[in-house]
């Protein structure tokens, strides 16, 4: 039987000692070693295992070490969040003083990152576990100063002491998150770190929008794409099956990083992306003092028009905006989007419409609408969209004034958007786009298109955005389809009746000696007859 010394065995311990502090320097040093070596994550069939880090999770964590600052763009499913989790374990098991918040769209995703700090935690080997000063669902903190917080999206979430660290998980689906990023800038001015991440739900939220800025360098955060093919366990058809279980739209919303497909416009990605390359283009003339008033095409004499606008609330919120269209072949001719007065909207509005062959004027009356419509009825203008409650009848002031009581006919001036009448306007836009035949010059119109999306039942502009321009080329084509139309109807069938009630020859003939061919005139004995405010 050999015996080892006292001596001998003292430098044995001391041996072991120098294996366990080297090996805690090398994890403090590599997080991915002490990640790979160390860390034991909950596998839902197998328990716990290892967390053997895929090459893609691997490049991650690295972007994570070198990068104060990081957005990822990913598809569900790559184990993002657990990665995330290890390196959180990692910057508090191995720095002090690391305040460490998750904020995700309710407190129990936010608390599932946390959930997995705690189980990797509890699983270390002993000599590389610290005793801690709390430990709980929302939270683990360390005796070294060092803690990790979960909350929910609040108008509250991120106004916390000095942070480390600020994790956004899911953050195209948080709500609030406008807000929440406002109140966290405060926190990481000291110099902490961000970690964004989200599968996209479209363009025009605040996850798309830091995405596009960091890729053109106008912030300092470095992106992170991670497709559905970067995991070396899936092909194409497994892709293909993704497709059978959960339908095109959400597949691509889980798997393939794209804002486009992800999103849930009302008009579909790819006709705007039509819209695009094949329609949109610099205005011919911009005019006003903010220039805000866009003209791609001249009035020409032989063709008829249609000015419709959408008057702001009067909250400083959103803007007035009108188009101009000409209703044969539905061009865009002209456009205003801005921020101004009643007054100055309706004289704009008047004069606008007075070029373009006194285009019929067609103005939102809910609100201070009506404000701009007083105007346009002060300066007398003759060709005002007046509409009934039913929205079944289109005239004008002249001919109103002369042979309608408005009281009897219960019309009104201007177009009234209401619960019943958006569905209608709205189903418009679609058709109209889907079919493209309307053409859309305005990059401002495509760019607001691009964020008016289905709510549950509802289309409305993505929160922070407005549908002005919309919702003003949204009546604009109900009423060039429905109203006119209706109109066109109604006067072919009184020429109907004026026929059958026994008219002159010369009058059906459509000549007359005064009034030559127009055959809404006419001189019976000594009277002259004018059936022209019939049209």
């Amino acid at each position: 039987m050999i015996k080892i010394s006292e001596k001998e065995g003292r430098e044995e311990k001391k041996s072991l000692k120098e294996i366990v502090i080297s090996e805690m320097r090398k994890c403090a040093i590599e997080p991915h070693h002490f990640i790979k070596k160390y860390c034991l994550i909950q596998h839902p069939q197998k328990g716990l295992i290892p967390f053997i880090l895929y090459d893609y999770q691997e490049k991650t964590l690295f972007q994570f070490v070198k990068h104060r600052n990081n957005i990822i763009l990913k598809a569900r499913q790559l184990g993002i969040s657990t990665l995330v989790a290890a390196y959180i374990l990692w910057l508090i098991l191995f720095h002090n003083d690391k305040n460490i918040l998750v904020i995700a769209t309710k407190r129990s995703v936010a608390k599932n990152i946390v959930t997995k700090v705690r189980i990797m935690f509890e699983n270390l080997p002993s000599w590389l576990r610290i005793p801690t000063d709390e430990n709980n669902k929302l939270g683990l903190r360390l005796v070294n100063g060092s803690q990790v917080i979960a909350e929910s999206s609040s108008d509250y979430a991120g106004r916390s002491e000095s942070l480390s660290l600020l994790v956004l998980d899911e953050a195209a689906w948080i709500e609030k998150i406008e807000d929440i990023w406002i109140s966290s800038q405060q926190t990481l001015a000291t110099g902490g770190d961000c970690i964004v991440l989200s599968t996209p739900a479209g363009t025009g939220n605040w996850f798309h929008r830091m995405w596009q800025r960091s890729q053109a360098k106008e912030i300092e955060f470095n992106t992170i794409k991670l497709h559905w093919s970067v995991h070396p366990d899936r092909d194409l058809m497994w892709r293909k099956r993704q497709t059978d279980e959960l339908g095109d739209k959400k597949a691509c919303q889980e798997n393939d990083c794209d804002f486009i497909t992800s999103g849930n416009t009302v008009i579909s990605p790819d006709t705007l992306l039509w819209y695009e390359e094949s329609c949109v283009k610099e205005p011919i003339e911009k005019r006003g003092g903010m220039h805000d008033l866009w003209i791609w095409e001249s009035p020409k004499y032989d063709k008829s028009y249609i000015t419709v606008a959408d008057v702001a609330r009067g909250d400083g919120s959103d803007y007035s905006a009108f188009h101009v269209l000409e209703l044969e072949t539905m061009n865009q001719v002209a456009e205003y989007k801005g921020m101004i007065g009643t007054t100055e909207f309706g004289n704009m509005l008047v004069n606008i419409s007075t070029e373009y062959n006194d285009a019929l004027l067609v103005i939102e009356n809910l609100n201070i609408g009506w404000a701009v419509i007083q105007v346009a009825i002060d300066r007398k203008y003759k060709n005002l969209f007046y509409s009934s409650p039913d929205l079944m009848v289109v005239d004008v002031q002249q001919q109103l004034d002369k042979r309608y009581d408005l009281r009897e006919t219960k019309l009104v001036p201007g177009f009234t958007t209401s619960t019943r009448t958006r569905p209608l306007i709205i189903s418009k836009l679609d058709i109209y786009c889907r079919d493209k035949a309307v053409l859309i010059n305005s990059k401002r119109t495509i760019d607001e298109l691009w964020v008016f999306i289905w709510n549950g039942p509802k289309a409305e502009a993505q929160r922070g955005y407005n549908d002005d321009l919309v919702m003003a080329l949204s009546i604009g084509l109900w009423i060039r389809d429905t109203a006119l139309r209706l109109k066109n109807e109604g006067i072919e069938l009184q020429k109907k009746t004026i026929e059958g009630f026994g008219m002159p020859e010369n009058i059906l003939s459509g000549r007359n000696e005064k009034f030559g061919d127009n055959p809404w005139k006419w001189k019976i004995g000594e009277k002259d007859e004018d059936l022209t405010w019939l049209i």
